[in-house]
């Protein structure tokens, strides 16, 4: 992400890639979405773990920072997915966040345009994320800017233990 003043009140909002030094701030972010969404319980991530993926040799999510009048407003953090339908690459949008004291002022829709013009730019047919089937105050908004609520589509996930079981069930006697 370009380092962009955007939205009618340009001279008050900042968008800009996030900086190393911001990985505190991401991790009060992502610690607030999640207290938000009642899932404050499950968030094990810690700084290191931020710094590792966000800023190590081999970064495995990105994030943008809005800024408002100076002041951390909200985040957007995102990675690259792959569609094999379209054969290209998208963008999963995994956390995107206004603090309350902040919405209202185009804050999310100007990060979610952000990343809408990096698949412009780089010519990815996707940008995609999740929503909690009751934040409907959410639901709404995405449905504002265009965004289709897949109703149809369920997401599937494994947790730590889930995984190991399943990885320990790989039959060592396959033939080649």
């Amino acid at each position: 992400m370009m380092d962009v003043a955007s939205s009618p009140s340009e001279s008050r909002l900042r968008l800009r890639a996030a900086r190393r030094q911001d990985v505190a701030e991401i991790l009060t972010l992502i610690r607030e979405l999640a207290d938000y969404e009642k899932l404050l319980h499950e968030v094990i991530a810690d700084e290191a773990d931020l710094r590792r993926d966000l800023f190590g040799a081999t970064p495995r999510a990105h994030c943008d920072i809005a800024e408002w009048d100076g002041e951390v407003a909200g985040f957007a953090l995102w990675f690259y997915n792959y569609s094999t339908f379209n054969g290209r690459a998208g963008i999963y949008l995994e956390d995107l966040f206004v603090r309350p004291a902040f919405r209202g002022n185009g804050i999310g829709k100007s990060l979610i345009a952000g990343l809408a013009q990096r698949c412009v730019d780089e010519s990815l047919p996707r940008l995609t994320w999740s929503v909690l089937d009751w934040n409907q105050p959410s639901i709404a908004f995405y449905e504002s800017i265009g965004a289709n609520v897949m109703r149809e589509w369920l997401c599937c996930r494994m947790n730590r233990e889930a995984i190991a079981a399943l990885a320990q069930t790989i039959s060592t006697d396959v033939a080649p």
